[in-house]
């Protein structure tokens, strides 16, 4: 028997197909990041942060030098102009290129606030540019102590915490199994006595 050239190949599936409920009910794994708009859209709208980005990539639009030394306090948009036509007392959202530009409270310590009062023109440019649009008309500085990082304890591990996996044939990998094994223990030991 000879196998005819040009024959497509006929592969299995290793799953049956999904009918059209199974597709709709298909939800795949998300990264946790992809919720984190949603769910701090409240918190960051108290401040006038209509969006977090500001705030999150504080260091990717203003710089790194000046991101240690600033931090965006509070963002206050003017009053939305009457639209016509529309109820009064109704609000109204105009576009980013109709509204006017808010008005950035940046948080700066004591000594620096002089060198910062001559980059605000800067820092709004910055601002400007990686939105798009005239989001920032003006600049006002806090003078106060800046936000500590908050250091993280190191967990110590024990000779109670140590995992042994000796079915793990790479070594690399049983190292790093152990390792993280080791360190999920001693963390639980950690909460476990504190509650």
């Amino acid at each position: 028997m000879s196998k005819k050239p040009n024959a497509p190949l006929k592969l299995k599936s290793p799953r049956p197909p999904m009918s059209a409920l199974e597709r709709k009910a298909y939800n795949p794994a998300r990264a946790v990041g992809n919720f984190v708009a949603a769910l701090t859209r409240k918190a960051f709208e108290k401040y006038g942060f209509s969006a977090a980005t500001l705030i999150t990539d504080w260091p990717a639009i203003v710089g790194q030098d000046l991101s240690r030394q600033t931090a965006p306090e509070k963002l206050k948009w003017p009053r939305a102009p009457e639209m016509p036509g529309a109820p009064p007392g109704a609000d109204a959202a105009p576009t980013p290129k109709a509204r006017q530009g808010a008005v950035l409270f940046i948080r700066v310590e004591g000594p620096r606030a002089l060198e910062i009062e001559y980059k605000r023109a800067q820092i709004a440019e910055r601002i400007n540019a990686y939105f798009g649009y005239r989001a920032i008309a003006e600049i006002r500085i806090i003078q106060a102590p800046l936000p500590k990082p908050v250091a993280r304890k190191r967990v110590e591990v024990t000779a109670a915490d140590k995992v042994s996996l000796p079915s793990v044939a790479d070594d690399d990998l049983r190292t790093a199994l152990e390792k993280l094994g080791a360190g999920i223990r001693a963390k639980k030991r950690i909460t476990d006595t504190s509650t």
